[in-house]
């Protein structure tokens, strides 16, 4: 598992844990039933506190990415498709959002950018 952290990002470094792991999940580099590194080791491997990678952990579990098994540590559980359904229509929503900027930004009309819509949606 590498978990690659920017200091200087305004994403809380949880946030960067628990970000890339989903990542490594949906991409496959972390499989269904793999363990994941030790709290306390990916805590000393990053230089970071024990409680920030606990609570990327939990955040993942209660996502329904991971499961902790007390004593024995972490494993992935898969893709949970409904939470990225979800999170994909965040996004979603998020480039539409400044489509409409934009879109009020230059007069350009709803029906304009329907019309975009529809033709790239199409091809």
């Amino acid at each position: 598992m590498k978990i690659i952290i920017d200091n200087k990002s305004m994403i809380p470094i949880y946030e960067q844990i628990e970000n890339q792991i989903k990542e490594q999940i949906i991409n496959g580099t972390l499989k269904s039933g793999e363990k994941l590194t030790s709290i306390r080791a990916l805590a000393k491997d990053l230089g970071i506190s024990i409680m920030t990678v606990k609570k990327s952990y939990d955040a993942l579990e209660s996502s329904g990415f991971v499961k902790s098994v007390q004593g024995k540590g972490s494993y992935i559980m898969g893709k949970n498709k409904s939470f990225l359904k979800e999170e994909k229509q965040k996004e979603i929503e998020n480039y539409i959002s400044k489509i409409v900027d934009i879109s009020n930004e230059y007069d350009i009309s709803k029906k304009e950018i329907l019309e975009t819509f529809e033709y790239i949606f199409e091809k």
